[in-house]
């Protein structure tokens, strides 16, 4: 069993990432700076031996220098990253920090102290607005926000410390993740809304934005079947279901478990923010191929994560 070190391991997909490394014997190095992530994420993980938990800011200068885990590490797994697409656009320097910072600083410390291995969450905002489906190997890239932007210059980065020193290199291009332990995006934001006026429901645009959603718990095992299956120095796939569900649907499913008979107050526009790909849809037949499909649709998982965030959030 390997020892590995996983940075946002207190956040959302980072926790539930951590729990399935450890189930698989695997000794996890957690690392998370808590500015979204919370122990409570890890109350199943701080019980175990063979966890262990450092408070520490990636993307600071020093810490290529400074950071010590106390024993060899044999794999990152790098999750850290800002996760709030407006506040990307409204403020650069977030993305600049959280996102691209956070990787090269982890590559610096990882080529330093001889780590040969990476796992990269990156994300379907690389792609931009673009014909679809969008395979893998789409271009040119073009991302319409500073996310997506910073996700892809940490990509470039990744394939140049591939060529240069870095062994091996898995980097998974998330759709829209939902489920247990959430701290933003649609659902969770209805359902915060909800709880406060069950009268009404306000929806960023005109609710006909159509995405692709998958359970963090697909999307770990996803991760985990790349990583065994995926036989290159350098693989990337994008990670999705086949299906896709619109704003509209998921509001209608928030509104009947949360607040039935709560009035539903759509915007204008197919756009919900600045930043925002308002229809996409990307081909996970690579995926496929390779032998893996989620267990659940879009609208199953969103049926899931409602009842979990709801249940989160009382």
């Amino acid at each position: 069993m390997a020892t590995i070190l996983v940075t946002g391991a207190a956040g959302f997909i980072g926790s539930h990432l951590t729990d399935a490394l450890l189930d698989l014997g695997h000794h996890v190095v957690g690392v998370d700076n808590f500015s979204l992530g919370t122990r409570k994420n890890l109350a199943s993980a701080l019980g175990r031996p063979s966890f262990s938990l450092l408070e520490a800011d990636v993307a600071d200068a020093a810490f290529p220098k400074t950071f010590s885990p106390g024993k060899k590490i044999d794999w990152a797994w790098h999750l850290a990253a800002n996760s709030d697409i407006p506040a990307g656009v409204t403020d650069p320097n977030v993305d600049l920090k959280d996102t691209f910072l956070t990787t090269l600083r982890l590559l610096e410390w990882m080529k330093a102290n001889g780590v040969p291995r990476l796992a990269f969450a990156s994300t379907s905002a690389v792609y931009g607005e673009r014909d679809l489906p969008i395979t893998e190997d789409s271009g040119p890239m073009l991302p319409i926000s500073n996310y997506g932007a910073m996700k892809l210059a940490c990509e470039g980065c990744i394939s140049a410390a591939v060529e240069a020193w870095l062994e091996r290199a898995d980097i998974f291009r998330f759709p829209n993740v939902i489920g247990s332990r959430a701290t933003h995006g649609a659902l969770f934001d209805f359902i915060r809304r909800l709880r406060k006026d069950p009268s009404c429901l306000s929806v960023l645009g005109d609710g006909s934005q159509q995405k692709p959603y998958l359970h963090v718990q697909n999307l770990v095992e996803a991760m985990l079947f790349i990583v065994e299956n995926a036989k290159v120095k350098r693989s990337y796939f994008n990670i999705g279901p086949s299906d896709s569900v619109s704003v509209r649907t998921m509001a209608e499913e928030v509104v009947a478990h949360v607040a039935p008979g709560a009035v539903l107050k759509f915007g204008v526009g197919s756009k919900g923010w600045v930043g925002d790909v308002s229809r996409f849809e990307y081909s996970t037949e690579k995926l496929r191929t390779l032998g893996w499909t989620p267990s659940l649709s879009s609208r199953e998982a969103v049926q899931k994560a409602i009842k979990e965030i709801a249940r989160e959030n009382p």
